[in-house]
């Protein structure tokens, strides 16, 4: 069974988007010693007086006295292929960190909060647990048949990636094989838990 909270994440990523204020986002910041900002992120993260682990990005964002300071953990890759949150992951993947937890990941700019939630499920086809923390909720990224832990009455949506065979228990509305983002969304839990059968991948946003 899955929730929102009972996640163990082994690395945190900030990413640049909106810094959340919800607590259950925040959380992850006290429980974790590998902090990771992606490039500019660091700037106003460290304004916070929280601590940092490593640095990552092609450093085009990053304040030079930033920079400077700590360089030490800075970890440059110029790579344009990739952003800066997808570098941060391979990073921690190639110390065998695989249970990230990101924030920052949406707001700010619309077509990177896109890219960013698009690419957790390119995280899990790599055997990357991944999931993306906002001020609202959760995206969780999974395949094949899972059950999620929630509180009755739970706003939920689910984004199909090419899952084939989906069907649901627990949810006021029923899913099936969606083509089209928008249809799978504003579902709500109707008991404590429910429960997606599918073969395939597809994206959860469950809400706090």
């Amino acid at each position: 069974m899955d929730s929102i909270l009972d996640f163990s994440p082994e690395a945190v990523i900030i990413d640049a988007g909106k810094f959340p204020e919800n607590t259950n986002a925040l959380r992850w910041l006290d429980d974790c010693d590998r902090i990771v900002c992606c490039d500019g992120a660091a700037n106003h993260y460290l304004s916070t007086a929280r601590n940092v682990w490593r640095i990552i990005g092609d450093c085009d964002s990053l304040d030079p006295a930033v920079m400077e300071r700590y360089r030490d953990i800075v970890r440059r890759f110029p790579d344009q292929e990739t952003n800066d949150q997808t570098k941060s992951v391979k990073y921690l993947a190639g110390k065998g960190i695989r249970r990230i937890a990101i924030l920052g990941a949406t707001g700010m700019r619309e077509d990177h909060t896109l890219g960013n939630i698009s690419l957790l499920i390119e995280y899990l086809k790599q055997g990357i647990e991944a999931r993306a923390y906002t001020d609202y909720g959760v995206f969780i990224p999974m395949s094949g048949t899972k059950e999620f832990h929630c509180r009755p009455g739970s706003q939920v949506s689910i984004f199909n990636f090419g899952a084939t065979g989906m069907r649901s228990e627990g949810l006021r509305y029923s899913i099936r094989d969606f083509d089209n983002w928008w249809q799978g969304t504003l579902n709500e839990a109707t008991a404590s838990s429910f429960t997606i059968h599918a073969t395939g991948n597809y994206l959860v946003f469950l809400n706090y």
